[in-house]
């Protein structure tokens, strides 16, 4: 490929602008405003800039298009001007080189990308030819507008900087490549990828320049640099932020001195650092100091040797389902599974709990299903009570697991304890928001839903972290989702199902079921994408609680039961009339399905057993 930016690479360092977001925001642009809209709003003052980035000493220029792709304009009401902003940014970013007094040699544009500011699958819900399309969008504008190299800034997750490699290779396969992630203090991006492995595949994508941007200053950026070098032959680039932010009545202010960023400069250098700039807080009086530095004689690139291609070590293969636990042996084998779930307490004691797991093993139960704070309700916490099950008792336990309170580093931390501890079963589901329970205000994550979630752990099965690196032994999880059969909309609740399966679902329990016409319905849709099944089922209390059930947990009741439930005219026969409702349910799906989860409304687990007696398996008739 020749390309005068490449050409020019070969010659020597070379120094790129800094912050376009911190002048702008010094500048009086509130940090709610469009940014990149500014192309077509206010122009001259863009241009105004690239002027100050070039008279300091810069020799490339990126375009105001940091976050010019769909998705992000689609918040400020833009995403049908990607074309306008972006051909505007890289016209502006030219004629403020083309205006350059006295200039030897023209500077580069280099047309700036930046992440699509939502998660990408397998952690999120857009998929991976939606965000690749968004890209090429935004490659094309850039590319109609001239520009020299593109500049892919500021990435935390690998999967997504690989398809806007894809996207520049598939629109502008001329046009250089500079490929730089965001890292954390201990140099990793933030799905976890260490710098030997996010250098490692950023070279195999086939990026011209890879290194790092953003979130960090000179010190932990040079430390990951070093690291990056090891691993790769391209030349590399480095642009760190000017020192950590500090907030200072309100605002955040970056507190690197320009000296202090110059003699990181000669650091970088030393380091095999080619390409070097600034990001947030750095300014033209940072750019001018390092560009003395790079003016100066003895400036130049620390020699290294080639490394030889970097082996990344294989996934591990998870154990055979039927070796992970017992729950994981009964799918495997196809005997019916029976479980009941037991809720955590509302305080410490969980006593009553302990105590109905033990009567719950001695007649036969396989395993316990432990929710997680069920409607958003602040509970005893689910895995702690797991441990007491299991370790106390010696009956194994489901462990659901939401996405509701934890980030996906919460999420990894929180599973891999579990499996050290000796939980080995989880039920992955995305979590009541906190509207719906006891502290509406409470704040939610939710940083991937259900389907991400599948993903995470099917990774740890393998011995994978969130960025792909390998740690060592498999989790040995057995996965399991949730589904409704009587969904609103059923055909988003096959399609999400579809994706769970695809991302490593192993066994699905379904949401309660009193309406067999919509379980066999459901079984048919799934016929293509088939795991086994486990029922759901639910002794009713009262009429009560079964209008509940319809009317606000949107579970499909036909209205015989509501019938039948209406018809009781005391309490202990509403439960003996819900117990007979979920026996003959559970003998109706029991052909068709591999197990049954049974509740336990109220904590009586007696009523549980009533239901399970209809199997005949059990040998203890439960007292009342």
């Amino acid at each position: 490929m020749s390309n005068a930016f490449l050409e020019r690479l070969k010659e020597g360092p070379i120094l790129c602008d800094g912050a376009m977001g911190t002048l702008l925001y010094a500048k009086g642009i509130f940090i709610n405003r469009c940014y990149d809209h500014l192309n077509l709003t206010q122009p001259d003052l863009i241009t105004s800039l690239h002027a100050d980035y070039l008279a300091a000493g810069a020799e490339i220029i990126e375009t105001n298009t940091f976050g010019a792709n769909a998705f992000r304009l689609a918040r400020h009401g833009l995403s049908d001007e990607v074309k306008a902003i972006n051909y505007a940014g890289a016209k502006l970013a030219r004629q403020a080189v083309n205006q350059r007094p006295n200039s030897k040699n023209k500077a580069c544009v280099a047309g700036s990308i930046g992440p699509i500011g939502q998660r990408m699958e397998p952690l999120g819900k857009i998929a991976r030819e939606e965000v690749r399309s968004a890209f090429r969008d935004q490659v094309e504008a850039l590319a109609d507008g001239g520009v020299d190299l593109f500049m892919l800034e500021t990435f935390g997750y690998l999967e997504e900087i690989h398809q806007a490699i894809l996207a520049c290779r598939d629109v502008a396969p001329q046009i250089p490549i500079v490929a730089l992630v965001t890292i954390d203090e201990d140099g990793n991006c933030l799905d976890g990828a260490s710098p030997e492995t996010f250098a490692t595949k950023l070279t195999e994508w086939g990026a011209d320049v890879i290194g790092c941007n953003c979130s960090v200053g000179p010190v932990n950026m040079l430390d990951a640099m070093e690291r990056v070098r090891a691993v790769t032959g391209l030349p590399l680039a480095a642009q760190p932020n000017a020192g950590m932010p500090r907030s200072v009545e309100g605002r955040n202010i970056y507190l690197c001195s320009p000296e202090y960023m110059a003699s990181y400069t000669q650091k970088f250098l030393q380091a095999g650092v080619q390409l070097i700039g600034g990001c947030c807080g750095t300014t033209p009086e940072h750019i001018h100091a390092m560009s003395a530095i790079l003016r100066s004689g003895g400036a130049k690139v620390g020699s290294y040797a080639i490394p030889k291609a970097k082996r990344i070590e294989a996934a591990v293969e998870p154990p055979a389902m039927n070796e992970r636990s017992r729950v994981g042996a009964k799918i495997a084998s196809g005997e019916f599974l029976t479980l009941v779930e037991i809720v955590p307490p509302r305080g410490i004691d969980a006593s009553k709990e302990i105590e109905g797991a033990k009567f719950l093993h001695s007649v036969g139960v396989d395993a316990i299903n432990i929710p997680d704070s069920p409607r958003a309700s602040a509970r005893l916490n689910n895995g702690m009570l797991c441990i007491l099950v299991q370790q106390q008792i010696g009956i194994e336990t489901v462990l659901h697991y939401t996405c509701r309170d934890r980030n996906v580093l919460g999420i990894q931390s929180d599973l891999l304890g579990y499996s050290a501890i000796g939980i080995k079963n989880i039920l992955c589901i995305t979590g009541d928001p906190p509207k719906m329970g006891n502290y509406p205000d409470a704040t939610a994550v939710f940083d991937v839903d259900s389907i991400g979630l599948v993903n995470i752990a099917a990774n740890l099965n393998r011995g994978l972290d969130i960025g792909g690196n390998p740690f060592g032994a498999s989790t040995a999880f057995t996965i399991s989702v949730g589904a409704n059969p009587g969904a609103p909309d059923i055909n988003e609740e096959i399609r999400r199902f579809e994706y769970k399966v695809s991302a490593g679902a192993e066994y699905v329990i379904t949401q309660p079921v009193f309406d067999l016409a919509l379980l066999e319905s459901f079984l048919k849709r799934i016929e293509g994408c088939r795991i086994p099944v486990v029922a759901g089922i639910w002794p009713l209390t009262s009429v009560r609680n079964a209008e509940f059930m319809k009317n606000e947990l949107r579970v499909s009741v036909p209205d015989e039961i509501l019938t039948r439930m209406a018809k009781c005219t005391t309490a202990d026969a509403a439960r003996a009339e819900g117990v007979l409702i979920a026996r003959e349910m559970l003998l109706a799906v029991r052909k068709e399905v591999q197990g049954v989860q049974v509740s336990a409304p109220l904590g009586r687990y007696t009523s549980a057993v009533d239901v399970l007696e209809a199997l005949g398996a059990n040998s203890q008739k439960a007292k009342s």
